[in-house]
């Protein structure tokens, strides 16, 4: 890895080294893709204005987040079935999470029960797809407590399944079946099939849907009696009203990119929201959560922290997202290809890579902490256009 210098260069080896299919759902998109380019392509609308001659002498990258600290301003977005990509890689994302000093989201449909996630990365975030049914949350929510969760995340994007079609051409779907085109990819990739696939089958067995539900779910292989997605297009602002009287840890709502949600979000007293459109794995031709962020830190007004996921691959990229009213931000793809390439040490390695260009682009950017990053370091583009520009 000694040789992979930024997280383009370890999402190109990641492909190299992954199948297919593998590579195909962690970096494809849904329908035409046209969310997740844009979700990269917005921060080129955007521009420096570097001030000089500041001491920076000083400088780091920590961040206060509600009671805790943390290294920078990264944390790890929730990424479901990262088994997929390396041996018990939820709990290699914990740890380098934790190695890290940076929080770690756990994927509700995640492997590795979250349970002993908690315990290798204690503080961990809980992202919920909550089903439309207030009696299996409320069960949710009572093994939630018992693993001493204290930050719940809802996922408000998901009410029904995307468009994905690169996975189905690929023939990667869910539940799994096992295809020639599937065997094949397998034999062409022997260090993953006998390092990620045979090897978690001979620890774990096949992968199941560890934390969905309030129970261990069913394996990959299997439709779960209650369905994947059952009664999430029933979910309602009065049911995320009730849930925040049921839950007395920190409330998150995740999949903001309306700033009239982001109201509702303060008015039914969430402490904090994800400016999101789900890494363009949702609806696709969505708005930028970069160009989303403005107008929603606007409509907030510092009540609550907003942070951000989507298309962060740099440390000017996590720079330019404060600038523009984001506390944190979150990362998926680029640690799921460190995960790829070296389990916990290749994720650990990315992260290690963002922390080091944001402390030197703070630098460059007259700035000696993140708290100093602030909207009159960027201006729009001048090619860029659009409702967003000069906010």
């Amino acid at each position: 890895m000694s040789m992979l210098l930024s997280t383009a260069d370890y999402e190109r080896a990641a492909v190299r080294r992954l199948p297919r299919c593998v590579h195909g759902f962690v970096l494809g998109g849904t329908e035409d893709g046209a969310s997740l380019r844009e979700n990269r392509r917005a921060f080129e609308d955007w521009q420096f204005v570097p001030r000089g001659l500041n001491d920076v002498s000083q400088r780091h990258t920590r961040v206060r987040l509600w009671d805790a600290e943390y290294a920078m301003p990264v944390g790890l977005a929730p990424t479901g079935l990262a088994a997929l990509v390396a041996h018990d890689g939820d709990l290699a994302l914990a740890r380098a999470a934790q190695a890290a000093g940076v929080p770690f989201v756990i994927s509700g449909s995640s492997s590795v029960p979250l349970e002993e996630l908690m315990q290798a990365a204690p503080g961990s975030w809980y992202q919920a797809y909550f089903p439309g049914d207030r009696e299996r949350i409320a069960r949710i929510l009572q093994r939630l407590r018992a693993a001493q969760v204290r930050t719940l995340v809802v996922t408000m994007d998901t009410c029904v399944a995307a468009n994905r079609e690169n996975n189905a051409r690929l023939d990667f779907n869910i539940p799994f079946r096992l295809t020639p085109r599937l065997l094949l990819d397998g034999v062409l990739h022997p260090r993953w099939s006998l390092g990620v696939l045979l090897r978690s089958l001979a620890t774990r067995g096949v992968p199941r849907f560890a934390n969905l539900y309030e129970e261990i779910g069913t394996p990959i292989t299997v439709e779960p009696p209650q369905g994947f997605r059952t009664g999430r297009d029933r979910l309602t602002w009065d049911d995320m009203a009730w849930l925040r009287q049921c839950w007395s840890g920190r409330l998150v709502i995740k999949g903001v990119l309306h700033p009239q949600d982001a109201q509702r979000a303060v008015d039914i007293g969430a402490d904090a929201l994800i400016v999101s459109n789900h890494g363009g794995r949702q609806l696709d031709g969505t708005v930028a959560p970069l160009h989303a962020l403005p107008a929603i830190a606007q409509e907030v007004g510092g009540r609550v922290p907003v942070l951000l996921d989507g298309g962060i691959r740099r440390g000017t990229d996590v720079l330019k997202a404060l600038a523009l009213g984001a506390r944190f931000v979150f990362v998926g793809r680029p640690t799921l290809c460190g995960l790829a390439m070296g389990g916990a040490e290749g994720a650990r390695a990315v992260l290690a890579l963002l922390q080091q260009e944001i402390e030197r682009d703070l630098a460059l950017l007259g700035c000696d902490e993140p708290g100093a990053v602030h909207a009159d370091l960027l201006r729009p583009h001048p090619r860029a256009g659009g409702p967003w520009a000069g906010r």
